[in-house]
């Protein structure tokens, strides 16, 4: 292992740090979503990505500092765990974002099937990664068992993969949703602000091209920081679509009557709107993808005035 780079304290830091913003962010996201009945399988996958960021965290204290209590084949096991559960954040964390753009998407249509089509695809890399890990340490190099502090030199072969299958995951992430709203009717600035929330993977791959020159470098302290950060990085990416409307949403909530921006929600709950011209609904199969809302009415709104109105027509139509 290389001695220069940071430091295990740093590490350690770094690790504890970024994982607790990352827990707090999928919590905080899991509570808005619960607390509004809209959960589905993007909040499985974050969830999930939560768990194992924890147990990577745990994990990786016990791979770089108290090591040395520990037998040789229990330190190869633990470094095992650790570049396990490091794919496990990546990929669930990425998973997430695709199942919420898939949930903005219209039912039965090619798009939506494309993407479902995309999230197995994301699953069967994630095997394949996993698996390569294994056959790498396992049958190629297996001398690095011996060392005091076994690491794997995963070498050019991981590294490239992992370098490939980064940026089209990443490109796909953030290239379908400006195939979303490309038909949709938003002003420049919500377009903006849609976009720059999903493109926000763009840091993801910053960080896993950093990751994948250290593997491709020689490994050591920086690749396990650099892992650190972009397992923590892809899941707080993961929750930023769903806090950073939900902060939007109370901001348009203050502000007065007058105010004509609408409010952009991702993910809210099936309903069919009548009566009112200036929200534009997309209906998906498990959720409302996209509700646009104009909060710029003072007029007052009744409930009984949509049944009286039918009710209007209704005697019109029979007199006719």
């Amino acid at each position: 292992m290389s001695s220069s780079g940071p430091t295990l304290a740093q590490i350690e830091v770094t690790g504890i740090v970024l994982t607790i913003v990352a827990v707090i962010t999928t919590s905080f996201r899991l509570f808005i979503r619960a607390q509004h009945k809209r959960l589905w399988i993007d909040d499985a996958c974050a969830a999930l990505g939560m768990i194992f960021n924890f147990m990577l965290l745990i994990v990786d204290c016990l791979y770089l500092q108290d090591y040395e209590r520990y037998p040789q084949s229990t330190r190869v096991a633990l470094y095992y765990m650790v570049a396990q559960f490091f794919y496990a954040v990546v990929w669930s964390s990425r998973l997430s974002i695709l199942f919420t753009i898939v949930r903005l998407t219209v039912q039965r249509t090619f798009f939506r099937r494309s993407l479902m089509l995309t999230a197995i695809i994301f699953g069967l890399v994630w095997a394949l990664l996993f698996s390569q890990l294994w056959w790498i340490c396992e049958k190629k190099f297996p001398s690095w068992k011996t060392q005091p502090h076994p690491q794997c030199d995963l070498g050019r072969v991981v590294a490239i993969t992992q370098m490939i299958t980064d940026v089209l995951g990443d490109s796909i992430l953030i290239s379908a949703p400006f195939f979303l709203i490309y038909n949709i009717r938003l002003s420049r600035p919500q377009k903006v602000r849609v976009l720059s929330v999903f493109s926000a993977s763009s840091i993801t791959t910053i960080v896993s091209l950093v990751h994948a020159y250290y593997i491709f470098s020689g490994g050591g302290l920086k690749e396990v920081m650099a892992a650190v950060v972009e397992a923590s990085t892809s899941l707080i990416v993961a929750n930023l679509g769903v806090v950073v409307a939900f902060i939007f949403r109370l901001k348009a909530e203050e502000e007065t009557p007058s105010h004509s921006e609408p409010i952009i929600t991702f993910g809210s709950q099936p309903r069919k709107r009548f009566g009112d011209p200036l929200a534009t609904t997309f209906v998906g199969a498990e959720s409302t993808p996209i509700v646009l809302e104009d909060l710029s009415e003072s007029r007052p709104r009744f409930p009984d005035m949509e049944k009286v109105t039918f009710n209007d027509r209704e005697g019109k139509q029979a007199n006719e």
